[in-house]
This record gives C-alpha cells, structure tokens and sequence, in this order.
C-alpha cells in the first residue's frame, strides 16, 4: 500500500515537474490608458512598463463586464457573468429595493444559492489545484471562502460575520507589503510544487491614499486633488508590482513563471469627486470594458507588442489551463493566448454590463443593461431597454450625443477609440452584420435566466 501511495505521489511530481508557476495579476479599477507604455503623458509606471517590454502585450484587451465581482467571477470560471450566475457585486431584495447584508438570515440565504451555484461552474484553482498544484488567493475575493473554490492556501476569510464581502484580510496584500505571498513561496519551495496565486490587490482602488511623497508629485502636475490622488495611487500599484517582480527574481522563479497581467474593470476620475467618472466603472464602453493583457513567461513566449488582435479576459483561464498542461473544459469559451492564429480567426469578442445589484438570484439576467461587441475596428452596443437608462448614465455628456431612448451606438475604434462620434445612422450595414453576431451570442441569455 505505501509503494502504491509512494508511485502515484512520484507520478504527480512528475508532472507538475516541467510545469510554469502561474501568477495573475488582477489590478482593481484602472483605466486602458492609465500606463506609461499605453501613452499615459502623466502618470509613470516604470514595473508596469518593463512588463509589458517583456511581454506578449495586447493593447487591446477588454474585459467580460465593467464591475468587479462578475468581471473577478468571469476569470476564475472562464464563463460569461449570464453562465456563472455573478451578475452584480450584491444582491437586492427580491422586489428590487435595498441590498441584503450576507450576515442576515435571508441574506444568508441568497447569497448560499448564489454560492452554490458558482460551485458548480468550472473552477481555475480547483483544476490546478487537482494537477498538483499550490493555489494561494491575495486580494478581492468575493465568493465566501476561497479554500471551498479549490485555494489551497487564501489570506481572505469570506465570513460574513466577521466583515467578509469582497476579500477582507486579503486586501492588505500590497497596501500592507507582500509578506503572505512570500510565506506562501516558501512552502512551495519546500514542497517541490508548481504554485498558482491570484494577486488581485486593492489598488488603485479607493480609498485613494498614497503615499504623501507620490501625491504631492502629481499634485503638482494637476490641478484636481481627486485626480493627483488617483494618478498617485497608479504608480503606487506599479511600485507594488516591483516588490513582486523583485521577490520572483531574488528567488529564481521567474523564468519559469507565467505572469499574466489584466484589469478587473475601468476607471475614469471625476475631478471634482473622489469617485468615478462616467462612461468608465459600470459601462461597457472603452473607460469601463478596455484593458492591456500581458503575458510574460521567459524564453518560452517571445515579446511584441499587439495594437492590433482584440482579445478578452475570457481567453485568460483558458491560456492558464493550456499552459501548465490541461486541457479546459469544454464550457469556457476562451481561446489560448499563446495561439495566435486562432485569435487572427475569431471573428469577436463580447461583453455585457448589469446593474450593481443583483435584482433577483433566481434570474440572471433581470440586470442586464448593455451589451457589446468588438469585431476588428468596430464596437457595437446594444441596450435593454427594460434596464435603460443605467443609473451609471446620470449626468453623462461630455460632448456626447445621448439617445435617452437608448439607441445602437456604433463606433469605429481605431478612428474613435474614446467613442465620441456615434455611426449607427451612417453605417447600416454594419449594424444589422454586427447586432446579428450579438443577437446569436446572447440568444441564451433568456434560456438561462430562470434559475428556479
């Protein structure tokens, strides 16, 4: 019995043997262009710079969903927020009205079919987890407690009674240094195993703090303190993904650790508020759904810089599995980053945003707002207009001209890549082409919106 146990023990360290490390890296609402390397005239981000030098970069990546608990949900499933259940960061009561606390008896209970639900999704951690590998969760973590998810080990509690939402103790990672991350490696080391980490730290995220030095830097470049403190808190997040970096090149893991890099969802500063702007959080257009995708793995994946192939965050789990030597499951819809031909030949890529809360657990989609498509230079949004308009919506203009009827809005993105000029009315064509394409990826939608 101890040879069995010793043969198959032996057979997994064979196999995770050649196998990469795997580190994602989640940053926590940050606009497209909020990098140096992206064309940012500001802000500075030497890490993130080098990053993407080092990188399979493409610059136009974009995300599931502009909010943060679905988008996280979307990445960790490889499935759509319309598959996986996570349609908004709370739930509602039932009729709509107010979020129900999770440390309530019928909060409770919402959110554990919520939970349950998300259980039987595909599980990123889980698989690698199942491959041998050490799983350990940093950051935003929204779904109860991470080890139930397939995180061997996990700095967030989830309790609910204890403050749990959406990562607790977790979200000191980076702000508070990287100690927990370092504990985690050296148990690896130790134990001769691959490792997998999700760092999705809670910067730039408010509360935009910085360090004094970085916020009177930009302070001194702008004239909004809102503005000077979320400049500051990008190059903060920068500075923290140094210490990572640093702390992969002092213990010799970096040539065998794919970094994957992508933002949860964007970020636009109002100057004369500490909080968003709009057409960025909450919004599927280019403030809210755009993001650069990196994928760094020395000697094995060959740098560039791509301004051209539109990708998705969808394709990250998928790249992850695919990379360390499993094969996805058939339900994500992902394709391999690393397979550039397969992306040449993908016709789109979609997206789709819902209201903060979710109205009713049992139906999925009842907070659909928008949907998108991004097919080559275009961009088509499509909205519901039992959702419409979006309370993200409030006061938007900018120069902008808003249907309040909620009309198509299609966009020519390499022309327009901040969506300024609306060619619905000049271009049918390509509305009725690109509508159609999104009319059969949602076709589901309905299918799947009842879940009791």
């Amino acid at each position: 019995m101890k040879r069995i146990v010793f043969l198959f023990l032996a057979s997994i360290l064979a196999a995770t043997a050649d196998r990469p490390n795997v580190i994602l890296i989640l940053s926590d609402d940050q606009s497209w262009n909020d990098y140096g390397f992206m064309g940012h005239e500001i802000i500075e981000t030497p890490r993130l710079d080098r990053l993407a030098e080092e990188s399979v970069t493409f610059t136009r990546g974009y995300v599931t969903v502009p909010l943060c608990r679905p988008s996280l949900a979307s990445l960790f499933t490889g499935l759509h927020p319309h598959r996986n259940g996570i349609t908004g960061n709370d739930l509602s009561e039932a009729a709509g009205g107010k979020k129900v606390p999770r440390n309530t008896e019928s909060g409770a209970k919402l959110h554990q079919q919520l939970y349950d639900g998300f259980s039987k999704c595909p599980s990123l951690a889980g698989l690698l987890k199942d491959a041998g590998y050490l799983t350990l969760q940093t950051g935003k973590w929204w779904e109860s407690d991470p080890k139930q998810h397939g995180f061997t080990h996990a700095m967030t509690h989830g309790d609910p009674n204890r403050g749990g939402r959406h990562g607790d103790v977790g979200l000191e990672v980076s702000r508070n240094g990287i100690a927990p991350i370092r504990s985690f490696l050296d148990e690896a080391d130790k134990a001769k195993k691959p490792f997998f980490i999700w760092h999705a730290p809670f910067l730039p995220h408010t509360p935009h703090n910085p360090p004094k030095a970085l916020f009177e830097k930009y302070k001194a470049k702008v004239d909004s303190p809102h503005v000077a403190r979320y400049y500051a808190m990008v190059e903060w997040f920068d500075q923290t993904c140094g210490e990572l970096f640093d702390e992969l090149d002092k213990r010799g893991l970096t040539e065998n650790t794919l970094v994957i890099y992508v933002t949860d969802n964007g970020w636009i500063q109002n100057p004369k508020s500490g909080g968003y702007a709009p057409l960025s959080k909450q919004d599927v257009h280019e403030g809210g759904v755009r993001t650069p995708i990196m994928l760094r793995w020395p000697g094995t994946l060959k740098p560039r810089m791509d301004k051209v192939t539109v990708v998705s965050s969808i394709d990250i789990p998928v790249t992850i599995l695919e990379a360390t030597g499993l094969e996805a499951p058939e339900a994500m819809t992902g394709l391999d980053l690393r397979d550039q031909k397969a992306l040449e030949k993908r016709k789109a890529i979609f997206g789709s945003d819902y209201s903060h809360n979710i109205k009713d657990v049992s139906d999925r989609t009842g907070n659909l707002e928008s949907v998108f498509v991004v097919a080559g230079r275009w961009k088509l949004i499509l909205h519901n207009p039992a959702n419409f308009p979006p309370p993200a919506y409030a006061g938007a203009g900018n120069g902008k001209p808003w249907n309040k009827k909620g009309d198509p809005e299609l966009y020519q993105l390499l022309e327009d890549p901040w969506e300024k000029q609306n060619l619905a009315d000049e271009h049918p064509e390509v509305l009725k082409e690109l509508g159609g394409m999104l009319r059969e990826w949602s076709r589901d939608f309905a299918e799947l919106g009842r879940t009791d």
